[in-house]
């Protein structure tokens, strides 16, 4: 199966955002609507899709900044692991001490938990939870390619000083349940590039430490 993806940088600290479709279908998820909810509807217009799905790699504001705004024009479901509930709902008060607006915080409708398997818009998705950026980060894999949130970076790991940020956790979860993954597995991270397993598990210097 052909599976359309495309990435955009969405919102001020530019969280990538994934459009995610069976080829064929009309039914689009959204990984990451970090902002920018009607530059996402116009590249949807033009895609001819419609979201039917938001699956969230975690819940710090950056990344949930589009989906009330998305889930009132669409109508579409959001999932998010229960362990972030407490990040959403303080999304406002966040993005406020980043001198950042915040709109409405978004109503979940579905929890995430690990090794999940849910099947959204003709696509497979695989839940693996990786806390220690947050308590309720999860990465969303499907075939081989692998949304990883802010969990790990192309040579960086996420940053564990934020509310329910743990470092020993992080390390624990990225070194048993995504370096367990196969050399080829594509990662993309919250921010920045994509990379792949096997190169954050040579080069990355945090893994090294």
């Amino acid at each position: 199966m052909t599976v359309i993806h495309e990435i955009l940088e969405t919102g001020p600290l530019q969280v990538n955002c994934h459009i995610l479709a069976a080829s064929g279908g009309q039914d689009a998820l959204l990984i990451d609507p970090g902002g920018n909810a009607g530059e996402i509807l116009r590249h949807l217009t033009r895609l001819g899709l419609r979201v039917a799905h938001i699956v969230n790699t975690h819940g710090h504001f950056d990344h949930v900044g589009a989906v009330h705004e998305l889930k009132r024009a669409l109508g579409c479901q959001f999932w998010l692991h229960e362990a972030d509930r407490f990040l959403v709902e303080s999304a406002p008060q966040h993005a406020s001490r980043w001198g950042l607006p915040f709109g409405a915080v978004p109503e979940i409708d579905h929890p995430l938990t690990h090794g999940q398997r849910l099947e959204l818009c003709g696509l497979q998705l695989e839940i693996i939870h990786t806390p220690g950026h947050t308590p309720g980060g999860v990465c969303i894999r499907w075939g081989d390619e692998i949304a990883v949130g802010d969990t790990l970076f192309a040579g960086g790991v996420g940053r564990t000083d934020l509310p329910g940020g743990d470092h020993e956790q992080l390390m624990h979860s990225i070194e048993t349940r995504l370096m367990t993954l196969g050399d080829d597995v594509v990662c993309h991270p919250g921010h920045g590039a994509s990379t792949t397993i096997g190169q954050e598990r040579m080069g990355n210097p945090f893994l090294h430490d």
